[in-house]
């Protein structure tokens, strides 16, 4: 499977991606249906835990805070009061998945900002690349 984050493409990749080392998503499709799978960690600046996905729902959701949206093809996160979005995953086709957008922090901490054109941390940031994770996870930061 493929996934682009923000213009990157990384393309063999297990489902795992990793920002600043540690495991936050994990992407996968079900067998049968072919809906998008997604497990995902959201924190705060501080390294604490706000919210946990398994499966595209959410098991743990402090405060209700956040909201997820989702279809065969897409799953969107978002804050309640403001809108704003966390993550939105597209299919884009058989093999290839889509992160398009998105803001979170890291466990770190750090805030990764993700938009049509790269993917940023602090300082650090990626456009245009493309990576073969030959089989393993995609790592950021």
């Amino acid at each position: 499977m493929d996934i682009e984050i923000g213009s990157n493409l990384y393309k063999n990749f297990n489902g795992t991606i990793e920002i600043e080392g540690v495991p936050q998503i994990q992407v996968t499709r079900h067998p049968s249906t072919g809906t998008v799978l997604v497990n995902f960690a959201l924190f705060d600046s501080n390294g604490r835990m706000l919210a946990k996905m398994v499966d595209s729902t959410l098991m743990f959701n402090e405060r209700r805070a956040y909201e997820v949206a989702k279809t065969d093809k897409r799953l969107l996160m978002k804050e309640v009061d403001s809108g704003k979005v966390v993550l939105q995953l597209d299919v884009k086709n058989a093999q290839v998945i889509s992160l398009g957008q998105g803001e979170f922090h890291t466990m770190k901490g750090h805030l990764l900002q993700v938009t049509a054109t790269e993917w940023k941390i602090e300082k650090l940031h990626k456009s245009g690349l493309t990576h073969d994770a030959q089989g393993g996870v995609v790592s950021i930061g």
